[in-house]
């Protein structure tokens, strides 16, 4: 058994070199895909509003464009470095491929703590920050995306910055981007949508049902909120959900309407105070202990290790989130027959649902949302049936089976474009 992986980016690589072996590939078939093509650390300079300057750092990494202009969210956190924004960038090129869209993956931070800058404060990072990424981001190479701390907003602030510096307006150089500018119907909820869309398709596989499932979930923004909610009104008792301010429990059900209007109306935007008959508050740690039918995390990677594998009680674990479990965890679930739906194919949602973006802002049109979700639930379905038959045909884990596909288009693409002999 491998050492308990905490770096991220070589528990990706383990992943990466079991499946590579599982398709009967030797080193130097996919030693590539172990490198991303260009690393880019920037220093941002702004000046805040008391008059100071601070210098943020700020990255972009592009990690293959074998199959299409790279993709990849934009996230502002201070616990982000090249190593995280590596490692996501790894997992957007493996889910671009298990989707079977024309997309690369890329991705990119700013270290900072949005809740301590103001509006301003923001937009003059942010444009700052696109200035400095410039050469490597158009529709064409690089198309950044809203992730974790950033919106739709700030996807109009780096338009409007490229935008200006190439004289035209450029709406496909973002995606996630307020509809009066370019955005699309139906990319608010996308990847819950489309996790939803995968656990409807396993579920029966699985002898296992929705109705009055009980569901526990981290994480309860972008991701967690809306997929509470479209479980909820599938007939699932979410019985227990945390954030980063705590977590709160009801044995019958949380009421996930009346919840969000609550996060939606707190100036915190957290959960935190929320009040209701039957429900209880418990520290975000103990998210992990419920016993629950289902479990899953859309919060952020290496949630589960080793010690909380050997603890949870759960039939299935649906990562919500990119790289939530660690490799040893990942052995300890399956010893325990906990079935994992893997994050390069489950959370795949939000991804597809931007190249819809993409592809409405280079035809200058604009799609109706009931096409947009027909499209998302049919791309979804064929990738879960596709990364199944591999999973039943080979004996693989799912995880190593959306891997393997995933590799097997990669490696395709790059021999095609005579990047290998």
């Amino acid at each position: 058994m491998p050492k308990e992986f905490y770096d991220s980016f070589e528990n990706m690589l383990f992943n990466l070199d079991n499946a590579a072996k599982k398709l009967g590939l030797e080193y130097d078939d996919y030693v590539s895909l172990r490198y991303p093509e260009r690393e880019l650390t920037v220093s941002i300079p702004a000046v805040m509003d008391n008059g100071h300057i601070e210098v943020f750092t700020g990255y972009r990494v592009q990690y293959s464009s074998s199959r299409g202009p790279c993709k990849g969210g934009l996230r502002y956190s201070t616990d982000v470095d090249i190593n995280i924004v590596k490692t996501l960038a790894a997992l957007m090129t493996l889910k671009s491929a298990v989707v079977n869209i024309p997309f690369g993956g890329a991705k990119g931070a700013i270290c900072c703590d949005p809740s301590h800058l103001s509006r301003e404060e923001l937009k003059r990072i942010t444009r700052r920050y696109t200035a400095m990424i410039l050469p490597l981001i158009g529709p064409e190479k690089d198309i950044p995306a809203p992730d974790i701390n950033t919106n739709d907003e700030v996807m109009g602030w780096i338009m409007d910055t490229y935008s200006m510096f190439k004289g035209y307006s450029v709406p496909g150089v973002v995606t996630g981007k307020p509809l009066e500018i370019g955005g699309t119907l139906g990319r608010q909820g996308a990847t819950g949508r489309g996790v939803v869309y995968i656990i409807n398709d396993i579920a029966p596989w699985l002898g296992f049902s929705l109705v009055n499932a009980k569901v526990s979930i981290q994480g309860f923004g972008k991701v967690g909120s809306i997929l509470a909610q479209l479980l909820a009104h599938q007939g699932s008792k979410i019985i227990a959900i945390c954030d980063i301010s705590g977590g709160v429990y009801r044995e019958s059900g949380l009421d996930i309407d009346d919840l969000i209007n609550y996060v939606n109306n707190n100036p915190s935007k957290t959960i935190k105070g929320y009040k209701a008959p039957g429900v209880t508050e418990f520290p975000k740690e103990e998210i992990f202990y419920f016993t629950v039918d289902l479990f899953i995390p859309a919060a952020k990677e290496n949630q589960i290790n080793a010690s909380i594998a050997k603890k949870l009680n759960t039939k299935i674990i649906a990562e919500a989130a990119n790289g939530p479990t660690l490799v040893e965890a990942d052995e300890i679930l399956s010893s325990r027959s906990i079935i994992v739906i893997p994050d390069i194919l489950l959370s795949a949602g939000g991804l597809v649902v931007s190249y819809f973006e993409w592809v409405q802002n280079i035809q200058s049109l604009m799609w109706d949302e009931s096409e947009v979700n027909e499209l998302l639930m049919r791309i979804m379905k064929r990738a879960f049936n596709e990364v199944w038959v591999i999973h039943q045909q080979r004996g693989v884990s799912l995880r190593t089976a959306a891997y393997m596909l995933a590799i097997d288009r990669v490696i395709k693409a790059k021999k095609i474009r005579g990047v290998f002999p």
